[in-house]
Parts: C-alpha cells; sequence; structure tokens
C-alpha cells in the first residue's frame, strides 16, 4: 500500500466523518435542539467529531486489509426534549448523516465520470476514488439497524412500543454488539456491505443515463 493511498484515505475519512457529524448537528439544529451548538459539535475542527477508534483506527485497518472502509463518529448530543417531530425529529436528524456520505460519494462519481479514467497514480485520482468508495461505505454502515447506528434512530420511529423499548435496553450494548458483528462475520457482514455499496453505484449510473 503506497504512502499517497494512506494519506488520501485519512483525509477523505476525517473530511467524510466531519461532515457526517455536522450534518446530525446541523438538521437538530434547524429543528429547534441547540445541544450540538452549545457543545461545539456545529464547527468544521474534526476533533471535535472523530472518536479515535471508530474514525480512525477501524476505517483505516479495515482500508489496509483491503475490506470495505466502514466507521463512525463521537453521537452529537441530542436533546429530544426541544426536537420539534419528536421521534421522526430524532428521525431526520439521524439520515442527514448517511445522506451527507451518499451525497460527497456521488460528488466524487460525478467527478470520476466526469474526468474519464482517473489516474490513480496521483493523490487527486486515488483521493476521488476513495472519496466515492468511503463515503458508501460510511453510509451504508451507518443505515446498520443496531443502536447507536443511525439506522436505528430512522427504525425507532417506525417500530412499534415493544420493539422501541427493546432497542432502549439495547442501547448501552449496541456497540459491542456491532464489533462482534464485524468480527464474527466479516465475511458474511464485507459481502452484504459490498453488494448495498453496489447497489448504490448502480443506481448513481441510472442517475446520469448510464
Amino acid at each position: 500500500m503506497s504512502l499517497v493511498g494512506v494519506i488520501s484515505v485519512l483525509v477523505v475519512i476525517v473530511f467524510s466523518m466531519m461532515l457526517h457529524e455536522l450534518a446530525h448537528g446541523g438538521v437538530a439544529y434547524l429543528l429547534g435542539d441547540t445541544t450540538a451548538k452549545d457543545d461545539g459539535r456545529l464547527t468544521l475542527n474534526p476533533l471535535k467529531h472523530l472518536d479515535p477508534v471508530m474514525s480512525v483506527i477501524l476505517p483505516l485497518a479495515s482500508f489496509l486489509m483491503g475490506g470495505v472502509v466502514f466507521g463512525g463518529a463521537k453521537p452529537v448530543p441530542v436533546n429530544t426534549r426541544h426536537l420539534k417531530g419528536g421521534v421522526w425529529g430524532m428521525a431526520a436528524v439521524a439520515l442527514a448523516g448517511p445522506l451527507t456520505n451518499f451525497v460527497l460519494a456521488f460528488i466524487g462519481f460525478l467527478i470520476w465520470e466526469g474526468a474519464g479514467a482517473v489516474d490513480l497514480n496521483t493523490f487527486l485520482g486515488t483521493t476521488v476514488v476513495n472519496l466515492v468508495f468511503v463515503n458508501l461505505g460510511f453510509g451504508v454502515f451507518n443505515l446498520i439497524p443496531i443502536p447507536p447506528l443511525d439506522g436505528s434512530r430512522i427504525l425507532y420511529a417506525i417500530a412499534p412500543d415493544g420493539a422501541r423499548e427493546f432497542m432502549d435496553k439495547m442501547e448501552k450494548y449496541g456497540i459491542f454488539i456491532v464489533y462482534i458483528l464485524i468480527l464474527v462475520g466479516g465475511n458474511v457482514f464485507s459481502s452484504v456491505m459490498t453488494g448495498a455499496m453496489n447497489g448504490i453505484l448502480q443506481g448513481y449510473y441510472w442517475i446520469i443515463g448510464r
């Protein structure tokens, strides 16, 4: 693995995670909750958003091992009592993060397709490709419906009361379940992630008429 590739993917990881979390906080602010703003999370300073393990070590390790790049960041604090729309407001806050990743991936995809064949030997070419696939990985991973990932907040809005109670109890153990899922079901997990990413990528080609 070249040094250019490692630096490129690190730049993309930090940039993408920062915008992912900023999107969460920005939507929460628009819906009436100032908690993220008061906590200093409405900032372009990546140090305010990144978690050493989930944001750097995990995605970088998966990249170096040649797998799907995925990860998360420090959750943006949200006070649902101040949030307009209740659980639906929280679902909108949650969706903002992965949606931001998919938009960033699409921007990278348009640059990739518009520029023709990207020269992977250049820093710019490598970064454009990483922008696409890192963000697809982040977006899909965060939509997994296991607390504290974003997908669980979206599922919570449409789930019956019994399921919500179960998810509430599962909250403090969720991240360990995610780790176990990655470690024990690595091959299956990677296959599902890759399939979802390829499906979205095909959707991008459909949008541009190819």
